[in-house]
């Protein structure tokens, strides 16, 4: 009987908001940012089709495809988090 109220546990997750996307915004740009000055070899797979501001200086796809989606990971992560904890 204890495995299927182990099934019955779900997370409270919040509808998409303003708030949640201001969330996954903010942790993408703190992902690029980190990206920016821990990458060490920039630019060694395809460039960027699009000029791009000065932060993405020697950025390619490989950088761009890297940090978006370690800023995903943390934005799934701050979401969930702080949806569960009420604050979104």
């Amino acid at each position: 009987m204890q495995y299927f109220d182990t099934l019955l546990v779900v997370a409270k997750t919040s509808p998409w908001s303003i708030n949640t996307a201001i969330v996954m915004i903010a942790a993408n740009l703190f992902s690029v940012a980190i990206g920016y000055y821990a990458i060490q070899q920039k630019g060694q797979g395809p460039s960027l089709p699009v000029g791009l501001p000065a932060m993405f200086t020697g950025f390619g796809v490989p950088e761009l495809l890297a940090t978006a989606s370690l800023g995903h990971v943390l934005g799934a992560g701050l979401i969930l988090g702080l949806s569960n904890a009420g604050v979104i």
